[in-house]
C-alpha cells in the first residue's frame, strides 16, 4: 500500500509540474532600444528572462548591423519568457506602454526609422485581442491616435550575446545612453 500510495504521489508532482511548465508563455514587443526595454520587465515578480532580438522582418538570420542599416524589415524586440501563473498578459502590455512614445511613427525618441518602430507581436487571437483593446484603451486614456503596430508574431532572432542585459553589464554607458536620448523625459511627458 505505501509502494502505490508513492507512486501516486509522485505521479502527482509530476502531473503538477507539468501543468506549472504549460503556463511558461513568451511575449514579443517592439519599443525602440531593446536595451532599454529589458529593465521593466526584468523587475516583474513572474517573468523569467527577457532577450534583445529582432522580429518582424523578411532576411533570416539578422544581424545588429543589418538591422540598425534598416532595409530587413526588423524591428528592435525584447521577447519576454513568463509564469502566466503569476503575471498576466495585460500586465506585459501595461508595462509595454508605459515605456514607449506610442505617437511615434518615426522610431523611439533618438532612435529614428522603421526598425525601432513601436510594435506588439501576437501569438493567437486572445493576445491579438488584448492587444487590440489595450490600445484602445491608451487612445481613450491620452485622447490621440496611437501608432504602435499590432501584427502576427513572426520568428525572433536573438541579437548577438554584446547586446543581452546591456543595462546591468554596462551601467554607466547604459545610463548615459538613455539619458542622451531623451527617453524618461519623453515618457514623463507622455505619461505623466
Amino acid at each position: 500500500m505505501r509502494g502505490l500510495f508513492a507512486l501516486f504521489m509522485l505521479l502527482a508532482a509530476a502531473l503538477g509540474s507539468a501543468q506549472e511548465s504549460s503556463n511558461i508563455r513568451t511575449a514579443v514587443f517592439a519599443g525602440g532600444c531593446f536595451w532599454c526595454m529589458e529593465p521593466p520587465y526584468d523587475k516583474v515578480n513572474g517573468v523569467l528572462e527577457t532577450t534583445s532580438g529582432y522580429s518582424g522582418g523578411h532576411v533570416k538570420n539578422p544581424t545588429y548591423d543589418q538591422v540598425s542599416a534598416g532595409g530587413t524589415g526588423h524591428a528592435e524586440a525584447i521577447q519576454i519568457t513568463y509564469d502566466a501563473n503569476k503575471v498576466s498578459y495585460s500586465d506585459l502590455l501595461r508595462i509595454f506602454w508605459h515605456n514607449i512614445d506610442p505617437f511615434d511613427a518615426g522610431g523611439q525618441f533618438c532612435d529614428r526609422g522603421d526598425q525601432y518602430r513601436s510594435e506588439i507581436f501576437y501569438s493567437n487571437e486572445q493576445e491579438k485581442e488584448l492587444a487590440e483593446a489595450s490600445k484602445k484603451k491608451v487612445e481613450a486614456e491620452l485622447g490621440k491616435k496611437v501608432v504602435t503596430q499590432i501584427q502576427p508574431a513572426s520568428t525572433f532572432y536573438p541579437a548577438e550575446a554584446y547586446h543581452q542585459n546591456y543595462y546591468q553589464r554596462n551601467p554607466l554607458r547604459y545610463k548615459y545612453y538613455r539619458f542622451r536620448c531623451g527617453r524618461d523625459q519623453r515618457l514623463e511627458a507622455v505619461w505623466g
